[in-house]
């Protein structure tokens, strides 16, 4: 009998153990507290937008980037779904099979960030997303061709 109940209590243990790793590990890509400011200047002028950045190394990474100073890029327009432009330097990766989404800021090969305004698949690195801004609404401020985009920290 307490062989039996010794062995239950293992049981019970490695299992809850077992559900709170996983449960730390879902938790990798949630978000932050690490708030960004963007200032776009498109063809339909200039907007400031803002976004929460993920918990993963590339995000904390980048966030730490821009507390050192804003960062500004080029971005060019790709296959209608994205703005992507090179950030200067390379952050740390943390690429996953995903589909994005309008409003989803994606690390690119470790060293372009990307703003999607549609959906796409592929192995990304997801850095945040855009707060409170509908797709149309983004593909409006985004607007046609090259825009300037300046990434800070939210002060």
């Amino acid at each position: 009998m307490k062989k039996s109940l010794f062995l239950l209590f293992i049981s019970i243990f490695i299992s809850s153990s077992a559900c709170a790793l996983n449960t730390a590990n879902a938790n990798k890509g949630e978000t932050s507290d690490m708030k960004i400011s963007i200032q776009i200047t498109s063809d339909s002028g200039s907007h400031k937008i803002t976004a929460t950045l993920v918990d993963n190394s590339s995000a904390t990474a980048f966030y730490n980037l821009l507390k050192k100073t804003p960062v500004t890029i080029k971005m060019s327009d790709y296959s209608n779904f994205e703005k992507y432009g090179p950030i200067g330097t390379s952050l740390p990766r943390n690429d996953t099979q995903i589909t994005t989404t309008a409003g989803d800021i994606i690390l690119y090969q470790g060293n372009q960030i990307t703003i999607y305004y549609d959906t796409n698949s592929w192995n990304f690195t997801r850095l945040g997303k855009v707060d409170g801004v509908t797709q149309a609404e983004l593909k409006r401020i985004l607007g046609k061709g090259d825009v300037t985009a300046v990434f800070s920290v939210m002060e």
